[in-house]
Parts: C-alpha cells; sequence; structure tokens
C-alpha cells in the first residue's frame, strides 16, 4: 500500500476503523520532511497491511493544531484507535521499521489495564 492523504474529514473515522494507522505530519517547505518521505513511502510498501498516511500541515492547519503539532515531521502512530507513539524528527529506515515493530507488538489492551 502507499501513502494517504489525510484530511480533516477523513482523520478520525481512518484511525478507528484501521487496526495500525501511521501518520506523517509535513510541510513541502521543510527539508527534514522532504528526505524523510522516500523512507516512509518504502515502509508504506513493505507493510500493505498498515494504513501509512500524511497530513500536509500547511493545508491541514487545524488538524495539525489539534494533533498538538510543534515541529515537523512528526511521526505518529495509532493501534486500535489510540495514539501509541508520537516523535517529531525525521527516522531513517531502520529507526522506522523499530517502530512500526513495536507498534504491532502493542497489546493496547494491555497497555491500558496496566495504566489504570
Amino acid at each position: 500500500m502507499t501513502t494517504t492523504t489525510l484530511t480533516s474529514q477523513t482523520f478520525q473515522q481512518t484511525v478507528e476503523e484501521n487496526e495500525i494507522v501511521l501518520v506523517d505530519f509535513w510541510a513541502a517547505w521543510c527539508g527534514p520532511c522532504r528526505s524523510f518521505a522516500p523512507v516512509y513511502e518504502q515502509a508504506s510498501e513493505q507493510h500493505p497491511e498498515i494504513v501509512f498516511g500524511k497530513v500536509d500541515t500547511e493545508a491541514e492547519r487545524h488538524l495539525a493544531g489539534w494533533a498538538q503539532i510543534t515541529s515537523i515531521p512528526t511521526l505518529m502512530a495509532f493501534k486500535n484507535g489510540y495514539l501509541v507513539f508520537s516523535q517529531p524528527g525525521a527516522l531513517p529506515a531502520a529507526a522506522l521499521e523499530q517502530v512500526i515493530d513495536s507498534v504491532v507488538a502493542l497489546d493496547v489492551q494491555a497497555a491500558l489495564a496496566a495504566e489504570e
């Protein structure tokens, strides 16, 4: 699967209806965003079972504000509708793969129970 553009209209539904959703918050003028884009795209091709979304922070200012994006690129991961990872900065391929592996392995319900 390739990356999917997410908007204010599609973000919530995408996160709620898919088991795992990764979201790259980016902007066209951002150098690190441009260098991260091919790494993210390649990961999306290697993991067709995961939704790889992209949010253009310039076009989707309201969504970026809601997500409290203060630095780009920022990668967020959602599993079963829950935000389980959020980190600013462009990741190298190996680090992105570690994030993906961790999210796949995470038992969200157990993590929520442990938090209570």
